[in-house]
């Protein structure tokens, strides 16, 4: 990820219709400065380009030992279209490859059912639901994972 990656998304703004909006980068200051911080580019969060070469999306990744904790970001307008499970393929082949991951969680709004079908056809289980604090409030979250966890 470049600066001009993290402006895009977080500056420029990448604003997904109700009810994703929950994801627009700006619903979280610590979220919103973790993206905007050029220390975690090409450390933490990776950018990846469309067939047209213009940022496509985007990853997040957290390694505790061999696991990868993932964040995935589509643009806008790529959400809905059947891309997301060849997004986040590409995704865990790049932390597999890159960083070494042998496992994989993520977390993510529980009214999210598209993010749900896409992890579970990806072969994620649920771990757990929660409360997680975001956004300005408390939201039930899901976690799940896959293989090494």
């Amino acid at each position: 990820m470049a600066e001009a990656d993290a402006v895009a998304v977080a500056v420029a703004g990448w604003h997904y219709p109700r009810p994703y909006s929950f994801y627009d980068a700006a619903q979280d200051q610590e979220d919103l400065a973790e993206l905007l911080d050029p220390g975690q580019w090409g450390r933490r969060y990776f950018a990846a380009d469309d067939r047209e070469h213009e940022l496509g999306g985007f990853f997040a990744f957290r390694l505790s030992g061999r696991v990868a904790d993932v964040g995935v970001g589509l643009r806008p307008d790529l959400t809905g279209r059947g891309l997301g499970g060849s997004f986040l393929r590409c995704g865990l082949g790049f932390a597999a490859q890159r960083l070494g991951a042998e496992g994989y969680t993520l977390a993510f709004a529980a009214f999210n059912r598209r993010a749900i079908t896409v992890y579970e056809r990806a072969g994620f289980r649920e771990l757990e639901r929660y409360e997680h604090r975001t956004n300005g409030g408390v939201h039930p979250f899901v976690r799940m994972t896959r293989g090494g966890v």
